[in-house]
């Protein structure tokens, strides 16, 4: 497993179906991946290694999609973000939107269009030092 994260993506979800499939299906198109059920694990992880990607769903147990945008915008280099949710909370997509993720998907999304968010998120990562 790639420890320096350069071509990782990190997947951040209490939901371990939803956090499983994300996982097959990023893997199937060849891309490296680290799944954390649990968020403080993720932020642990982030704090150890830089983390050029993540995937994370808003509303998980113990702390929140926002707080980990928020932990993450202090990182450097600061991370690709994509986020996801089940509840379309008008609040919470404002908040996650002002911090520039490369995307934002409600939850069951397109595969495709979920995988070509990812692979920008990548190239946007590689293209910056």
């Amino acid at each position: 497993m790639n420890t320096s994260g350069d071509a990782e993506v990190c997947l951040v979800d209490d939901d371990s179906s939803v956090l499983r499939s994300m996982q097959y299906l990023l893997a199937s198109d060849g891309i490296t991946v680290r799944a954390f059920n649990k968020p403080e694990e993720f932020l642990a992880h982030a704090a150890a290694y830089p983390v050029r990607v993540v995937v994370t769903d808003i509303w998980m147990d113990g702390v929140t999609g926002l707080e980990i945008l928020a932990r993450m915008c202090a990182f450097s280099p600061r991370p690709r973000v994509i986020v996801i949710t089940a509840r379309d909370d008008l609040a919470a997509r404002a908040t996650a939107m002002a911090i520039g993720p490369i995307a934002f998907f409600m939850k069951p999304f397109n595969d495709e269009k979920f995988l070509a968010a990812v692979r920008d998120a990548l190239a946007q990562a590689k293209s910056t030092p």
